[in-house]
């Protein structure tokens, strides 16, 4: 039986030309090597993971040895990196004290339905709400849906762009605060103090988006001088739209200091609570973060719906230190 050497050989280079890419990403993922343009396509190695086993899988069936030990080596080494997001934690935190249901928002520069925010702090008895993009006209349509009586102190920063940030809370919240990047992209935050629990240190994260070329050194800025953990010091909980994903190398330098992100922590570290945009076909990626002090510990999060907003909102329920 003749075989078509032609044939053969083009059938290597497409598996060549399929494994190469998978390779490529895996190394940059896994030497923290986001930079430039890259930034934007890392926030979508969970597909590239998947796109790198199904390559791994035709280069193993059609025997094309070399190519497939490059791609079963890609797929491994990116699996590794992103399969644990989608696995329960064992420990989660100690925690120990009174519960605290959080909340984060981003709110579209006030395009979000704000009936149906405040009918999402009902219905989940939200405990600390931080919104990002937040202007004076949603604390204005706010207030009039009665969310200052469900969460009566707060810390407030209206901006009609993307830039403002508001800490809404049901316990008292003292040494509050804006902090401004300088990007312009501002953060409220305060010591929550719930009773029976230490006092928690919470914070509305918002850095500036990576959207392109001139403002991706503001991105990395901004992310860099998001307040690390500190075990020896204030129990600190950070919670917004952190425009980037554990794909990221910065947020992952973040969340090493002391942090533990709840999404991952609970198995839900896949779910996406970004995109599609403006209609465009934008595979949905994990933005919105709830990050942890490790003293406490994460019990759940739900993603939930927000009409009028490109975010979904993400709800975490947690156990305190006692105080």
């Amino acid at each position: 039986m003749s075989v078509d050497l032609s044939v053969v050989s083009r059938r290597t280079a497409l598996c060549w030309i399929a494994a190469v890419p998978g390779a490529v990403w895996a190394v940059v993922r896994g030497l923290g090597l986001d930079h430039g343009p890259v930034i934007q396509l890392i926030a979508f190695t969970p597909y590239v993971t998947a796109g790198a086993l199904v390559v791994a899988v035709v280069t193993l069936v059609l025997r094309r040895w070399r190519p497939a030990v490059l791609a079963v080596l890609a797929a491994t080494a990116l699996t590794a990196m992103v399969l644990p997001r989608a696995l329960p934690d064992a420990d989660r935190g100690a925690g120990g004290g009174p519960e605290l249901r959080v909340m984060t928002s981003n709110v579209l520069g006030g395009g979000a339905d704000p009936d149906a925010l405040v009918a999402l702090i009902r219905a989940y008895e939200v405990d600390v709400l931080a919104i990002q993009e937040f202007t004076q006209d949603v604390a204005d349509e706010l207030e009039a849906r009665g969310a200052g009586a469900l969460l009566p102190y707060r810390q407030l920063h209206p901006i009609n762009s993307a830039a403002g940030s508001a800490l809404y809370s049901r316990y008292p919240l003292t040494d509050v605060g804006v902090r401004v990047h300088t990007s312009g992209f501002a953060q409220a935050y305060g010591t929550v103090s719930v009773p029976g629990a230490v006092p928690v240190l919470a914070e509305s994260v918002h850095p500036m988006a990576p959207w392109g070329a001139p403002v991706l050194d503001d991105w990395r800025e901004d992310l860099g001088n998001e307040p690390r953990a500190m075990p020896d010091g204030p129990v600190r909980l950070l919670l917004g739209d952190f425009n980037s994903t554990l794909d990221h190398s910065p947020l992952r330098a973040l969340v090493a200091s002391g942090y533990r992100d709840a999404a991952d922590a609970t198995g839900m570290g896949l779910a996406g609570t970004w995109g599609p945009y403006d209609g465009d076909p934008i595979p949905p990626v994990q933005l919105d973060h709830v990050l942890a002090d490790a003293r406490i510990r994460i019990e759940s999060l739900r993603v939930l719906r927000l009409p009028g907003s490109d975010h979904r909102p993400v709800l975490v329920t947690m156990t305190l230190p006692p105080g």
